[in-house]
């Protein structure tokens, strides 16, 4: 794992500050770094290395082809590298292989293959620059779920690209304009959505996608699309599994063959264990395939509903794993949030970060890589939306559109204190949590005329963003052009798929990248095979959701390695008490940055709703904590 940034421009290529963009990203490679100046043409190109595979010079970045054509930057891991060497000497092809590291496997399965025939070959994480010397054209591509980062765009004259945002910093021409639409768009998505970044004239490259670059950063083409999830989902629908039985068992290799190509490093190894059923399920096929105990790692908190560490440490025991665990207080916990802006780079504000950095720090005491349990859930049904949201939905489609508005209108305006106070009195299974919080939501989205804007609307912070952030219109999404989704059978195949491509790649795999990259960490994510998010996408929903629980086929898998009492419990998630936080410790902290004469004076947002929220906040009398958390962490960016 590594980090990559480069520059291309009219003035020329400076090693100096190349050296000085590859500092601002050591974290991402403290291992060694690289400069690669193009002898014409102003094009700049740095590396920081993390050695996971091949940890001699061989290795080395920039690396530049035996013919001196091509020259490679590469931030990731290709996993079925050795059989693609094998592939490529199948054909004939001369290759004098200096070490045995993905990146020489990439480069020449560029050079023999060509960009588009390579990226369909590789089974991996990867974001990489790609230089052709003869024909002066860049190159840029991103792996097939998102998982590893890459922006790129003009800035003042010239062209950049890199891993992480901070790096274009070091360029002394550098202009950081910040993007109000963009700023709208995380206010809604508590993330800057994929192709924007919070800043003007800057790009994320969309996850399986490529671009080229000509003419000194000057000519840039709108990204090439390699591998359509959309075509993958549908196909796989139209054709899927009959026999739960055969589907059980073809998860089950896959699983195993995903995992254990996930477990070759030159340095030591774990995994993530939240005790959940993603990660358990990671653990178990890992601890499988392995001939001693592996390293497994958790966060616990002793604060009620937030600690999952005792599960883990069950199904630790259970698979005879070498378990660590470590509690947290909320003092510890709540000392990295003034770092969480820089480690993050642009506005995040999904607040599971601050347990996702603290667990990778303690993986990284002991491991270089640790292995990760995400994408479950968007695959294979497993987020309670896709149940409780559905079937609100559902309902919603007997009711005429006029007293849908109705009722939805009702809801917003009722108190919903009153009732959640009489809701006490009822019997536990009648209550409620949060209802006060919960029927102003639940109005909006009954109001809503499409699935799509249901949707999105359930998934939403804030509802109308645009009105909050000044001189902003909110861009365009994919919920907002229906006609560019897969034709699916189900409502809730639609809503995974949604998830797939927004809130996948742009919270949980960001999230999860710039919290191990900060530890210097890498992080794989072996249910985002390729093979297995094609193998999920023809799995009926009779084998997604079965008995009133998503996950059915998932779960069944799991069950032939870990007893299925030791599983059956409510899923948790991964958070902290911010709410709590913000009325208590952290109140002081988060009122410098809502005062309202700092907020008129930056000029970003109206402060009207937000003052309200705060204040009803801090009174108790509503739950506002994922709305001034998405404001408080754009403030604490904007001050860094």
């Amino acid at each position: 794992m590594c980090g990559i940034a480069g520059y291309w421009g009219k003035r020329g290529a400076d090693a100096n500050v190349a050296e000085k963009m590859a500092l601002q990203i050591q974290h991402r490679g403290p291992d060694g770094a690289g400069v690669w100046l193009s002898k014409t043409g102003g094009l700049a190109m740095t590396h920081r290395r993390l050695a996971v595979i091949d940890l001699s010079p061989a290795g080395h970045q920039p690396m530049i082809s035996p013919c001196k054509r091509y020259t490679l930057v590469f931030n990731g891991e290709i996993y079925n590298h050795l059989a693609i060497r094998q592939d490529l000497e199948r054909e004939g092809g001369h290759f004098d292989w200096r070490g045995h590291s993905d990146t020489e496997t990439l480069l020449a399965a560029l050079r023999h293959w060509g960009l588009e025939k390579a990226l369909q070959q590789l089974n991996g994480m990867f974001a990489f620059a790609l230089w052709d010397a003869a024909d002066k054209t860049l190159f840029l591509a991103r792996d097939r779920m998102g998982e590893k980062p890459l922006y790129y765009g003009q800035n003042k004259g010239s062209f950049f690209f890199g891993s992480e945002l901070k790096s274009f910093k070091a360029h002394p021409h550098w202009q950081a304009d910040i993007d109000r639409d963009a700023l709208s768009l995380f206010m809604r998505h508590n993330a800057v959505p994929s192709p924007w970044s919070i800043y003007k004239g800057i790009k994320k490259l969309p996850p399986a996608h490529f671009v080229v670059i000509r003419e000194t950063g000057n000519e840039v083409s709108e990204p090439h699309c390699y591998w359509n999830l959309a075509e993958i989902a549908e196909k796989g629908v139209a054709n899927p599994k009959q026999d739960s039985a055969e589907a059980m068992d073809e998860l089950d290799v896959l699983l195993r063959d995903a995992i254990k190509s996930r477990m070759a490093a030159d340095v030591p190894l774990g995994a993530f264990l939240s005790g959940g059923f993603d990660s358990t399920m990671v653990a178990a096929l890992m601890q499988a395939q392995s001939s001693r105990p592996v390293k497994t790692f958790t966060i616990g908190f002793n604060e009620q509903g937030y600690n999952e560490a005792v599960h883990a440490k069950a199904v630790a025991k259970h698979l005879g794993t070498d378990h660590t665990e470590l509690y947290v207080t909320s003092e510890e916990a709540m000392a990295v949030i003034p770092r969480l802006p820089t480690i993050w780079d642009e506005p995040f504000s999904d607040s599971s970060q601050i347990p996702t950095l603290l667990v990778s720090e303690l993986a990284r005491e002991h491991v270089t890589v640790s292995l990760s349990g995400d994408g479950g859930d968007e695959l294979f049904c497993g987020y309670s939306r896709y149940t409780q949201g559905y079937q609100i939905w559902h309902k919603l489609q007997f009711l005429p559109a006029p007293l849908r508005q109705a009722i939805g209108s009702l809801m917003q305006v009722f108190p919903g204190a009153p009732l959640e106070y009489l809701l006490g009195f009822l019997p536990k299974r009648f209550q409620i949590p949060h209802f006060a919080d919960r029927l102003p939501k639940l109005g909006s989205v009954v109001k809503e005329k499409s699935g799509e804007s249901y949707y999105q609307n359930l998934v939403s912070h804030w509802k109308n963003p645009d009105q909050l952030v000044l001189g902003a219109t909110e861009p365009q999404t994919i919920f907002s052009q229906p006609e560019k989704l897969p034709k699916l059978n189900d409502f809730r195949e639609q809503m995974m798929y949604l998830d797939s491509i927004t809130y996948l790649p742009d919270d949980i795999l960001t999230k999860v990248d710039r919290a191990s990259m900060a530890v210097s960490l890498e992080a794989r994510v072996p249910l985002l095979d390729h093979r297995i998010v094609e193998f999920a996408w023809q799995v009926p929903m009779s084998m997604q959701y079965r008995d009133g629980k998503g996950k059915w086929l998932l779960r069944e898998v799991l069950y032939r390695y870990v007893p299925r009492e030791l599983m059956e419990r409510p899923k948790m998630g991964f958070g902290v008490p911010i709410d709590e936080w913000l009325r208590g410790p952290l109140r002081d902290w988060a009122e410098a940055l809502l005062d309202e004469k700092r907020l008129r004076e930056e000029g970003f947002f109206d402060p009207m709703p937000i003052r309200k929220m705060w204040q009803e906040h801090v009174s108790g009398k509503r739950r506002w904590h994922y709305y001034l958390w998405d404001v408080l962490m754009f403030q604490a960016w904007l001050e860094g």
